[in-house]
């Protein structure tokens, strides 16, 4: 881009530094110092003067403030793979095109994925927490702090894209029978190498699993995916881990079956309303019958570094004329 005019960036969250460093050198990048959300006032303030906006999972673009963007806004990149926050066909009415950040937070997901698969059942943070504090420890004994074998058990997975086949992986290899619902059948060579069984009734699967992990992305349709009804067909001794987005089980549900015992627990890095916590959740926690984790499914400082460097790529591609890598279509959501 030498010489021409940069293009005006404005960044709706602190980023790491590598990243703002690099958006400073290439562009005329506005960065926020504080690490918090915008507040609504900042949001429409930047969508007005802004040509490129970056926002965050914490910013709600929606309609209402897309309405009010300046003729100056032509691209909206994204700072991470979902754009459930955003309102793509809004953007696309107005001429403004919206990138994200796939592919890079696989890995990185899918290793917190396995984490919880196996913190939950073997009660990891139960029995960490015996060593905290006041809490005296009186030695080993063969009844006390009793978990789950996880080898031997059936884990479904719901939604088998990258991050679902990276966890089915990492599953494999820790014994775990693999199964999966999705809404296309798999490659047969990835089928073979995971010794993989296909549903096509989310409902059937539910009803035969030890583990559920919830890997797919957050749409419409998969708002409340795993309702109150679906719920009730999984087994009481089963286990719930969900490294997605919150809003894809019905959480008030799945609090009344785990207090009743209907479900053995679960393993939680995003909750339906956050950053707001259900306090009942918080109890469970207390109890041990949930492991909860402040959405950390992808903080990495690798992963972080990534997700700028595919911003970066977008923004750079798209004012040099060309189309985006990582164009987000609304009929493709």
């Amino acid at each position: 881009m030498a010489g021409r005019k940069k293009p005006l960036v404005v960044i709706t969250r602190k980023l790491p530094d590598p990243v703002e460093t690099r958006m400073r050198e290439l562009f005329d990048a506005r960065l926020i110092v504080e690490d918090r959300p915008m507040t609504q006032p900042e949001l429409v303030a930047a969508v007005r003067e802004a040509e490129v906006l970056v926002p965050t999972i914490t910013d709600r673009i929606d309609a209402a403030l897309i309405a009010q963007a300046g003729e100056g806004l032509k691209l909206i990149a994204n700072f991470g793979n979902g754009v459930d926050h955003i309102d793509v066909e809004a953007a696309a009415q107005k001429q403004i095109t919206v990138t994200n950040t796939p592919n890079v937070l696989t890995e990185d997901t899918a290793d917190m994925t396995m984490g919880l698969i196996l913190t939950v059942p073997r009660r990891l943070i139960e029995g960490a927490g015996v060593l905290k504090g006041d809490g005296k420890w009186s030695g080993w004994s063969p009844t006390w702090m009793l978990g789950h074998r996880i080898w031997g058990k059936r884990l479904g997975i719901i939604g088998m894209g990258r991050i679902g086949t990276a966890v089915a992986r990492r599953a494999k290899a820790f014994g775990l029978s693999i199964h999966y619902h999705n809404r296309h059948r798999v490659a047969p060579a990835i089928e073979d190498e995971l010794e993989a069984t296909y549903w096509e009734s989310l409902d059937q699967m539910l009803a035969r699993m030890d583990i559920i992990s919830v890997n797919c992305p957050s749409t419409p349709a998969t708002f409340h995916l795993l309702s109150a009804r679906r719920l009730a067909l999984m087994q009481p001794g089963s286990y719930i881990v969900n490294t997605a987005r919150g809003e894809i089980i019905d959480e008030s549900a799945m609090i009344d079956m785990i207090r009743e015992g209907r479900l053995a627990g679960a393993g939680l890095d995003v909750f339906e309303h956050e950053p707001a916590v259900n306090p009942k959740l918080v109890k469970l926690a207390e109890k041990g019958k949930v492991v909860l984790l402040p959405h950390m499914g992808s903080a990495t400082i690798e992963g972080r570094i990534d997700m700028g460097d595919k911003v970066i790529i977008n923004i750079r591609t798209f004012f040099d004329g060309h189309r985006p890598p990582d164009r987000v279509l609304p009929g493709r959501l």
